[in-house]
């Protein structure tokens, strides 16, 4: 009898024992890595910080689930990556609800060494996960003596003999052309023979200039314009290549094509008034090292020196303006493939540029992404090929021809026609600025169909004028390449409203042309980073794609562009400060108020967005001396004397019509700069300096006080108030200047002069473009917000797209009463409004207190012509997907919270009364699920799926 008592207590216990491991198993099987990355990228090759930043996104069943612990091994093996031999870093449990951007705390990472991790983390029951799969992280050059013996290699001589290698230069301040050359493209070849079986072999190649690496007769990678510019004297980059596929054991060829790129920009802005006419860092010179590493646990350099072949070839013009000249006569065979007979080369000349630093190229790379076919060809008025590729694109075309030996064909890019149609206008992008028009040459060697693409340069173009050719031209003879930073898409926005899905489109298309490794104004006349035109885009770029790395490479742009600068009020004093452009020698001014501000507003939006708060810390220095430096314009009355200007506005041209920009520059800057002392503030606060966080505080409140006593007026005959412009009110509210007594006075005002004085339109430029129709919907005004947006006249956002453009022009302007669509027709700046898709109409945007969505808010504002829209915003955590209808009076929301986040849903009472959670009501939901409300109108819910229901 207590045999069988044992027996069935055995039992019972044994059957509880497997309910508990089946829970515990089934609990860990609601949460599942779903992303591992080391500073944001996923199995990175090329780590060069001491501390790099672990994440990891996880997908979570159920509600209100988050982290409460984690634990992380690193190691040298994935043999010892447990925790018991892990020798790089063993975290131990550490309790802590981040999961983004952790920093490492372990032992010295070394240069070239590859590392394993993984994680397991504990939910808020404390409960483990199992461990994640094994990820690697490998270590780049991490410093300069690891280039070894590798040098520094350009061409020796100029052997160029084609009569093609000329082209016309000519500014608009030049009565007649001049012929220029420019630095030669530079072909360098060199034979290495491997005798042992290869593990691993990796090439890390740094050009100043752009460069194409060879091996083997294959080109290495897919990258197109490597690498990013920079100012090349201070910092450039280098790339890393895993070629253990293509080296092979016995001979092997290695070959390198260079181009000028922005390094050797010894032709365009020479005779520019407002840069130093000495552009050029000199001729592109280039430096490569190849680490082999073998399966007997030997290893072997090879680099380039003075052993390497040199010559010139059928690249016989390159530059990054004018474009590529291509004569196939001068193809140097097969140059790239071993046992080539460079009897005739020469050998590469050792050099020592200047450069102060080297560092990985951390930013995607510029390929090429799309190939567009003609949507139209068509003679033009003097009997030439038009081709229209149907979008405004940057990239070059590729052509497929088959003509006579000699034939020169000259392919000119233009973003537009004549008004009348009858031919390109080359008014956006001809060479008056740059001195250089946009043209491509390719001269036949007369054997079979030749194909060819540029390599060295591209064009900001839609249409395409081809001449030289003996048919009319069709997809098979040409086409257009999209090449582009590959910054990933990560976001969508999609609404019920076809113009606004038109204008996402339009925004997005507009910012993909314009990133080139750095944040351009265009892809066309001036390829230049204005500082002013980058923060105005940014918030949009970061709803849309991920621009983590990107940032960060523009701020060094910006650090290493900055100059010393006499204070205004105390010359005495000299500040760090940045010019209007950065990176490269076109500089222009130094960066007043409104431009210099991209200096702390995009570490602010990077640690928004992203949370990321080493980028704050790393230009913090340079941040309080630049803020040091603008408060030096403040005058008597406490107002900073300083500033460029609402670019833009509609009519404006700061020659013909400069009273169009009606927003007094110093105004619209001194707005921005209150709206920056308040991120200073934080930023101090974030880097312990309480002394500068104090003043930043008295700063801002002085500000506010003197901004409103000399700018906020009441509008005669009404009972109205606003800051005498549309672009000033509107970054007044914005940014929480307004006295709260008179914040319905000032948007009253507001909407007095877009509906009365302007019947119904903007009058804002890129300033207060970006904020004035969120600004509406906030205070209530979402119709007017929509109703200045879809206006079909001018200067709305649908005008511009019924005149025909697909990317957003420079300037507002009335274009049916133009020759042809003057200044550029592809300008990012412009795009920054169109975070109010996100923003406003979908609703989301990052809680200030909780950076990164850790927790963001749910606030969806739209007009009543909308019926639906759906989101899709990227964040350290998974995407949060927001889609919302409205039928009627009822409203219904799916609402996806990711792991580890909590979302704050904005409710006026009445919603909150009518409000059903997944089909039943909100009291019978707390029951199930923990929700909590605040401040009577708020619903703050943890991680997973929800359908909110209410009445609106």
């Amino acid at each position: 009898m207590k045999k069988k008592q044992a027996f069935l207590v055995l039992s019972l216990f044994f059957v509880l024992f497997c309910f508990s491991c089946n829970q515990i198993s089934a609990h860990k099987a609601s949460l599942s890595f779903q992303r591992l990355l080391v500073n944001s990228k996923e199995n990175p090759k090329n780590i060069e910080s001491e501390n790099p930043l672990f994440s990891w996104i996880v997908k979570a069943e159920g509600f209100n689930k988050s982290q409460s612990a984690y634990h992380i091994l690193v190691a040298s093996s994935k043999e010892k990556l447990n925790e018991n031999d892990a020798d790089i870093w063993n975290s131990s449990k550490l309790i802590s609800n981040k999961s983004a951007l952790v920093k490492f705390q372990g032992n010295v990472l070394e240069a070239f060494k590859t590392y394993y991790w993984k994680v397991k983390i504990w939910d808020d029951t404390d409960v483990a996960t199992n461990w994640s799969d094994i990820q690697v992280f490998e270590m780049g050059l991490m410093d300069s003596k690891n280039w070894n013996a590798s040098k520094w290699i350009t061409l020796n001589n100029d052997s160029r003999t084609s009569p093609h290698r000329f082209r016309d230069y000519k500014t608009a301040k030049m009565d007649k052309p001049i012929p220029v050359d420019g630095y030669p493209a530079s072909y360098f070849r060199k034979e290495i023979d491997i005798n042992k079986t290869i593990e691993k072999a990796q090439a890390y190649i740094c050009a100043l200039g752009y460069y194409e690496l060879y091996l083997n007769g294959e080109k290495v990678g897919d990258h197109v314009l490597d690498p990013a510019p920079s100012n090349y004297d201070k910092q450039a980059y280098y790339v890393n290549y895993n070629i253990t596929k293509q080296l092979q054991q016995g001979k092997n060829a290695l070959g390198i094509i260079l181009g000028n790129g922005f390094y050797g920009q010894n032709i365009s802005w020479k005779n520019d008034p407002e840069s130093n006419n000495d552009l050029a860092y000199g001729p592109p010179t280039v430096r490569c090292l190849i680490k082999v590493n073998y399966t007997d646990g030997s290893s072997s350099d090879f680099y380039t020196n003075e052993t390497w072949k040199e010559s010139t070839g059928p690249i016989v013009f390159n530059n990054i303006y004018g474009g590529d000249t291509y004569d196939a006569r001068y193809e140097l065979g097969n140059w790239t493939t071993v046992n080539y007979n460079d009897a005739s080369w020469g050998n590469a000349k050792i050099v020592t540029p200047e450069v102060t630093k080297i560092s990985t190229q951390q930013i995607p790379p510029i390929k090429k992404l799309k190939i567009l076919e003609p949507q139209n060809v068509f003679k033009g008025a003097d009997g030439e090929w038009i081709v229209d590729f149907g979008q405004n694109i940057a990239g070059w075309v590729k052509l497929n021809v088959k003509e006579k030996e000699a034939q020169l064909i000259e392919v000119i890019t233009a973003e537009a026609l004549l008004t009348n149609g009858k031919d390109i206008f080359q008014g956006s992008t001809g060479g008056g600025a740059n001195g250089m028009s946009q043209i491509y040459q390719y001269i036949c060697k007369g054997s079979e169909t030749e194909s060819w693409e540029p390599k060295f340069s591209y064009h900001g173009f839609r249409f395409a004028k081809i001449k030289g050719i003996s048919r009319k031209p069709d997809a098979n003879m040409i086409k257009a390449v999209l090449v582009a930073t590959d910054i990933q898409e990560t976001g969508s926005f999609a609404s019920s409203d076809e113009l606004l899905n038109k204008m996402h489109s339009i925004s997005k298309w507009t910012i993909v042309d314009n990133v080139h490794g750095i944040p351009e104004d265009c892809p066309h006349r001036e390829k230049c980073g204005w500082l002013g035109d980058a923060h105005a885009f940014c918030e949009y770029a970061l709803y849309n794609y991920e621009m983590l790395d990107f940032y960060k490479k523009y701020m060094e742009d910006i650090r290493t562009q900055m100059r010393p600068t006499k204070g205004h009020n105390n010359p005495e004093i000299k500040y760090q400060v940045p010019t209007m452009i950065a990176p490269g020698k076109r500089t222009s001014t130094y960066a007043k108020i409104d431009w210099g501000v991209a200096t702390m507003y995009l570490p602010w939006y990077n640690y928004w967005y992203y949370g990321d708060e080493t980028i704050v810390k790393d230009y913090y220095p340079e941040m309080k001396d630049l803020t040091n430096f603008y408060l030096n314009f403040k005058d008597a009355n406490g107002i900073m004397q300083d500033g460029m200007g609402d670019w833009c506005p509609p009519l404006w041209d700061r020659r013909l019509n400069p009273e169009a920009m009606e927003c007094d520059p110093i105004i619209s800057a001194n707005a921005y700069f209150y709206d920056v002392l308040g991120i200073m503030e934080r930023f101090a606060k974030m880097n312990n300096d309480a002394d500068y966080e104090l003043k930043m505080k008295q700063e801002k409140e002085a500000l506010k006080t003197a901004f409103n006593k000399a700018y906020l007026v009441a509008i005669p005959n009404t009972k109205h108030k606003w800051y005498q412009s549309q672009t000033a009110t509107v970054q007044a509210l914005q940014f929480g200047m307004v006295p709260e007594t008179e914040i319905s006075n000032v948007v009253n005002g507001l909407e007095y002069n877009i509906v009365t004085v302007k019947g119904g339109h903007h009058s804002t430029g890129i300033h207060g473009n970006r904020y004035i129709y969120t600004v509406l919907a906030y205070h209530g005004k979402a119709d007017l917000a929509h109703q200045i947006l879809t206006t079909p006249d001018f200067p709305s956002q649908t005008y511009v797209m019924n005149s025909g453009f697909t990317t957003w022009p420079e300037r507002q302007f009335e274009w049916e009463k133009m020759e042809g669509p003057t200044n550029s027709l592809n300008h990012p700046m412009h795009s920054g409004f169109a975070a109010y898709f996100y923003e406003t109409l979908g609703g989301i945007k990052s809680s200030k207190e909780h950076v990164g969505y850790k927790e963001f808010i749910v606030n969806p504002i739209f007009p009543n012509t909308m019926t639906e829209t759906s989101v899709k915003v990227p964040t350290p955590y998974g995407a949060i997907h927001s889609s919302w209808k409205l039928n009627g009076e009822n409203f219904s929301m799916n609402l996806e919270v990711p792991f580890n986040t909590k979302a704050q849903v904005v409710l006026s009472p009445k919603e909150l009364k009518s409000l059903k959670i997944n089909g039943v009501s909100l009291e019978v939901f707390q029951k199930e699920t923990k929700v909590e409300i605040q401040d009577n109108s708020t619903l703050v819910i943890g991680s997973g799926t929800y359908l909110l229901q209410y009445v609106k």
